[in-house]
């Protein structure tokens, strides 16, 4: 009989877009896949490609304690009526209420930190709740993989973690046929330069240093600087409709909303910039590197990973619209031919460092390690 593989995200849309290639390796493997996420139009995608979809409500935004027990008990239940062979968590409240769920009933899990979000940004009270239950919680994985080094020596010195049960991915893997250059996109030459965020509409992704830096570059070549993203209410750190409307009154910026086709909208860029003040492992930055890009982001952890500095783009400082600008000034004064150049090299890092089959590989051999021993 064969062996019940569950994974269980915060959205049906995030398993669709990151971790298919995965899911799919493991069908073809023998391992028969239960999906398990708050319902959306993904749901039924998930369905059409043969795997098993049970909807979970996880208020993402939510702190309500009462919420949260509830969280703990639809997860047990739900881990009992499937009875997965192991469990693969991903996302702040799968891997704390999931893994409690799970440590009842018995049930191996494999769980993967993707990003610490503000629960390390700051001292709060609720940001030290959220650390203790991660120390209760991650008592329970026989594995907990990391996406870049500086996360998981803070989980392991902070005594959330016990180092020998952690590892580290290069993010979620990236599939490098699908995000590879795309020739018929290319930008008009008589244009200026198209700088390009793409992220969730926070400050925390450093949206307001890129718009700083955007209105204060002046000069004959015209660039220009466009966003692409969802407005995210209800985050502390999420900026208002009528904030990115000032934005595009001004001038400054042109919002470009939401795209279920990012690569399109990548291959029409001649740079991706991406500010943030901490990631996991930015998966927009590999798209971009994927499809040869030049990248500028900070150099904080979860985005310099992806930079070989001034080789396929360049660093800045965080939280510095100054630092960010003098690197966009940078790219605008590369020849085509020096911009190209990068964006190959950017292409070859990533095929050679984040390639998704490292990343399948790795869980692969994880899983067949926790069930046979």
């Amino acid at each position: 009989m064969s062996k019940t593989v569950a994974i269980v995200i915060n959205t049906s849309w995030n398993i669709y877009n990151f971790r298919l290639g995965l899911l799919l390796k493991l069908q073809a493997d023998g391992y028969k896949i239960v999906c398990i996420a708050p319902k959306d139009e993904y749901s039924e995608k998930l369905e059409s490609l043969g795997f098993a979809y049970h909807n979970i409500d996880i208020n993402n935004k939510g702190t309500n304690p009462l919420e949260d027990a509830k969280l703990v008990f639809a997860f047990y239940k739900l881990y009992k009526e499937i009875a997965p062979d192991v469990l693969l968590q991903y996302t702040i409240k799968p891997n704390i209420y999931g893994s409690m769920a799970a440590g009842m009933l018995g049930i191996p899990v494999i769980s993967n930190i993707s990003g610490l979000g503000t629960v390390f940004l700051n001292n709060s009270f609720s940001s030290k709740i959220a650390r203790f239950l991660y120390r209760v919680a991650l008592r329970v994985p026989q594995k907990i993989f990391y996406q870049n080094a500086h996360d998981r020596e803070l989980f392991v010195k902070s005594n959330l973690v016990k180092a020998e049960k952690t590892d580290l991915l290069p993010g979620s893997g990236i599939d490098t046929e699908k995000f590879k250059p795309l020739d018929n996109f290319a930008r008009d030459p008589k244009k200026g330069l198209r700088f390009l965020f793409i992220a969730r509409l926070l400050k925390d992704k450093g949206l307001v240093e890129y718009v700083e830096a955007a209105g204060t570059i002046q000069n004959d070549k015209n660039p220009e600087f466009y966003i692409l993203g969802a407005f995210y209410p209800g985050n502390p750190t999420a900026i208002r409709e009528d904030e990115m409307k000032v934005w595009e009154e001004d001038g400054i910026v042109k919002y470009m909303g939401t795209s279920d086709d990012v690569r399109s909208v990548i291959a029409k860029a001649d740079c991706v910039v991406l500010p943030s003040y901490r990631e996991g492992l930015s998966r927009v930055l590999l798209e971009a590197a994927s499809m040869a890009k030049p990248i500028i982001t900070t150099n904080v952890p979860g985005c310099k990973e992806v930079v070989d500095n001034g080789v396929n783009g360049y660093l800045c400082d965080v939280k510095d619209a100054h630092s960010l600008a003098k690197q966009m000034k940078k790219m605008i004064n590369l020849s085509e031919d020096a911009r190209k150049e990068m964006g190959r090299r950017g292409r070859e890092k990533v095929s050679k460092e984040f390639d998704e089959k490292i990343v399948i590989k790795k869980y692969g051999d994880t899983i067949a390690f926790i069930l046979n021993g």
